[in-house]
């Protein structure tokens, strides 16, 4: 399966990406997840205010072929939802890295969270060594 990792962001683990804007993060799900997952029909995000604990679900991203949990990739307070999913949750599909990011979150420590993120090549190790385990 070929799917795109940019350079320019963080990835956890658990296939969300993390992008820093001045003080916020934006966080999104991975053209690998997305892929994984196939066509997105139903989007479930948290509210704004909402504090989150790294690790923590905080969403849903539902397929026509299953329901993935999204997980938090750094502690922080969510300040935006991106709420255009609400009404177009192919969007996560078709515009994953732009469009289709899920939530904006001012980390409370992101220099201790970032540590345990993982750069693209990194990520693309991590998917392949998952990959090779199914």
């Amino acid at each position: 399966m070929a799917y795109t990792t940019p350079d320019n962001l963080l990835y956890a683990r658990t296939h969300e990406w993390v992008t820093t804007d001045g003080e916020e993060l934006t966080i999104g799900v991975s053209d690998y997840a997305q892929q994984a997952l196939g066509d997105v029909v139903f989007v479930e995000l948290p509210d704004v205010g909402q504090k989150l604990s790294k690790g923590q679900m905080f969403g849903v991203v539902e397929s026509v072929k299953a329901a993935s949990d999204v997980y938090a990739p750094v502690n922080g307070e969510v300040v935006a939802v991106n709420e255009a999913l609400l009404d177009a949750p192919e969007t996560l599909n078709s515009s994953m890295y732009e469009e289709g990011w899920l939530v904006k979150i001012r980390p409370s420590n992101f220099a201790e969270d970032r540590a345990t993120l993982l750069d693209a090549a990194a990520y693309e190790k991590h998917v392949a060594d998952e990959a090779s385990k199914h």
